[in-house]
């Protein structure tokens, strides 16, 4: 990245481009460089990878509140809104991709089904160096001040120091004062994961209907884990790629008898 001139930011979310997570996040950025927002136009949470193949895609200028950057909504996911910056709006590749500040963790396995940190993985897919943010507080009115200097200090030394291709950076924030916050710490994602259950409802003209409830269980007692991190007031940093491949496994699977 060259140092000469302030690097080209990208800034997405999947809360919507409204929502406070993405603001705090274009404020932080527009400090650090030059900055374009490409995001959804209403709530895309849990989207995961998704893209718009089946349906009309609309892209708009958003002026609520940009000052001397360019913001753009797109009707379709977080992963749509990185495809159309790439190839619609902006006129190079830009040097970092930002996603979030998206209100809920995406720690351990819910990295899978985040629209955060799939907008993060498209920039990645292309070659951008990305980071995901997410702080641990659900509220419309979370408090994402107690983080900035963190979240600051991350992105620039993403911005000096780069970031090797094909890995995104999966930021989570725990829900604590700047006082409580510790410090930074390096992570593996936690082995934990959803136990799922379907409520079945009846709506008022007698036709049922279901909502996804659950809960959380982690028996991941490591403590390098994104989830230890979280529960002890630090900021985890996982560093993830898009290569699922269970690269340990390879050799076992060739001993197998495929008739070949």
């Amino acid at each position: 990245m060259e140092k000469s001139k302030r690097p080209l930011i990208l800034v997405t979310n999947d809360d919507g481009i409204t929502a406070p997570g993405i603001r705090t996040l274009i404020e932080i950025a527009r400090e650090l460089g030059d900055v374009v927002v490409v995001a959804p136009d209403s709530p895309q949470s849990a989207m995961g990878h998704a893209i718009t193949i089946n349906d009309t895609l609309y892209l708009k200028e958003f002026k609520g509140h940009s000052h001397d950057h360019k913001e753009y909504t797109t009707s379709g996911t977080p992963v749509d809104c990185v495809k159309m910056a790439s190839h619609e709006i902006l006129d190079r590749k830009p040097d970092l991709c930002l996603s979030g500040i998206n209100h809920g963790s995406n720690s351990a396995i819910n990295v899978i089904y985040s629209g955060t940190m799939s907008a993060a993985m498209e920039a990645g897919i292309e070659g951008i160096p990305a980071i995901g943010f997410s702080l641990c507080d659900y509220s419309h009115d979370a408090d994402f001040q107690a983080a900035r200097p963190f979240i600051k200090s991350i992105i620039e030394n993403v911005i000096e120091k780069g970031m090797a291709r094909g890995v995104v950076f999966n930021v989570n924030i725990p829900k604590a004062t700047h006082d409580e916050i510790k410090g930074v710490k390096i992570c593996r994602q936690a082995n934990a994961y959803w136990v799922e259950e379907f409520d079945k409802r009846t709506n008022p003209y007698g036709k049922d209907y279901y909502w996804l409830t659950g809960k959380f269980v982690n028996d991941d007692k490591g403590e390098d884990t994104d989830e230890w991190a979280l529960a002890h007031n630090y900021i985890s940093i996982v560093p993830t790629q898009y290569d699922l491949t269970a690269h340990h496994y390879i050799g076992e699977l060739n001993t197998w008898d495929f008739g070949n």
